[in-house]
């Protein structure tokens, strides 16, 4: 069997390196086409002697040597590999923005993607998959809730409603005060999963969970009403979907990235990969449930108003979250003042309701102009 050839886009980032050590596995399933890493060329070359992609990008000055391997740089690079009809599927696992031009120039050359990367369906989401059903595009999430959902619907005209889990972070059962005046340190010690910093503060917030709302707006076609958030600490059941007749049917599993990973790239094959080990009801024990606490964790408001509001509103949403993040991961606010900064931004943001694609870049660039404002004042 001729292997399926990928690129991944952020190899270097946390869902990357679990890409390569899910393919490492499945060496016999994958040929690595293209690694885009940003500036960490360090390790972006120990994966290119490993892996021995044909091309290379990353953003860096560096003049690492990448023997036997086209180098490629900064969102130009980007492009070319996405335009690179070779590939058979691109992982797009970057974090931010970068992810966006990729997928979009992916799905015109008629890619399938497995995308990792919130804010592609956050920012224009309406248009990302309006062009994947164009050109006949699968978009496979890779997220452990969208996952879960996507392996839980069979027929989804028989669906009623989304049910999306939520660990709680580290502030689950810490009260508004102690949100107020958490570190960053205290932010970044999740519970559960092994992410990178930012995802990880947004976890902490719970904005996660509401930027993840809207991407299951986008991915499955669901009304907002219709999806629903329910805390489960334990990060065993990943979601669930209920059906017309009253049923339920969740996707369980260990808290681990390498499943959902791997399912996207295999999909529709299920094949024996990474396994933490097999799954035992009886040590786990026990799985518990709550309603989140929207008043302790007002992000997901945000995020649900934002959603059904349309247009501009989630791209101003997802752009005022990320430089708020980036702010308190300075020590330039504390972590409550997220939710207040994007709550202001959102205020004042005149929403464009059906945006092209560089209307969408244009509100991006503004709004991060406005935070950065708004944080220095």
């Amino acid at each position: 069997m001729e292997k399926k050839k990928i690129s991944i886009i952020g190899s270097t980032g946390s869902i990357g390196t679990q890409a390569l050590e899910v393919i490492e596995k499945l060496q016999d399933k994958f040929e690595i086409l293209a690694l885009a890493g940003g500036s960490n060329t360090g390790l972006l070359k120990k994966q290119a002697e490993k892996f021995k992609p044909a091309y290379i990008c990353h953003n860096s000055s560096s003049n690492e040597d990448f023997s036997g391997c086209k180098i490629l740089r900064g969102s130009q690079g980007l492009e070319e590999i996405c335009s690179n009809k070779e590939n058979d599927i691109i992982l797009v696992a970057c974090s931010g923005k970068i992810g966006l031009k990729p997928t979009l120039t992916a799905i015109k050359n008629g890619i399938n993607i497995a995308l990792a990367n919130k804010e592609t369906l956050v920012m224009a989401g309406d248009i990302v998959m309006s062009e994947a059903k164009k050109y006949g595009v699968k978009i496979l999430p890779v997220d452990s809730e969208h996952s879960a959902i996507h392996q839980c619907i069979k027929d989804i005209k028989y669906v009623d409603k989304l049910i999306i889990t939520a660990s709680g972070g580290p502030f689950l059962h810490k009260s508004i005060e102690d949100i107020k005046k958490a570190t960053v340190e205290e932010a970044l010690h999740h519970p559960r999963w092994n992410m990178g910093k930012k995802i990880t503060v947004d976890s902490a917030t719970l904005m996660n969970k509401g930027l993840e709302i809207i991407e299951a707006h986008h991915l499955f076609g669901f009304d907002y009403k219709d999806i629903d958030v329910v805390i489960h600490p334990q990060s065993i059941v990943h979601s669930a979907v209920e059906y017309k007749d009253g049923s339920v049917i969740a996707q369980l599993g260990l808290p681990s990235m390498h499943i959902p990973i791997q399912y996207a790239i295999t999909y529709p094959e299920r094949l024996e990969g990474i396994k933490s080990k097999s799954f035992s009801f009886a040590e786990i024990a026990r799985l518990d449930f709550e309603k989140p606490d929207f008043e302790k964790f007002p992000c997901v408001k945000l995020a649900y108003h934002a959603g059904q509001t349309g247009g501009t509103a989630t791209t101003c949403l997802n752009a005022a979250n990320e430089e708020a993040v980036f702010a308190f991961l300075d020590g330039k606010i504390k972590l409550y003042d997220i939710y207040t900064i994007v709550e202001k931004m959102m205020s004042s943001h005149n929403v464009i309701s059906n945006p092209d694609i560089d209307e969408i870049f244009s509100v991006d660039e503004e709004i991060r102009i406005k935070t950065k404002e708004l944080i220095t004042k």
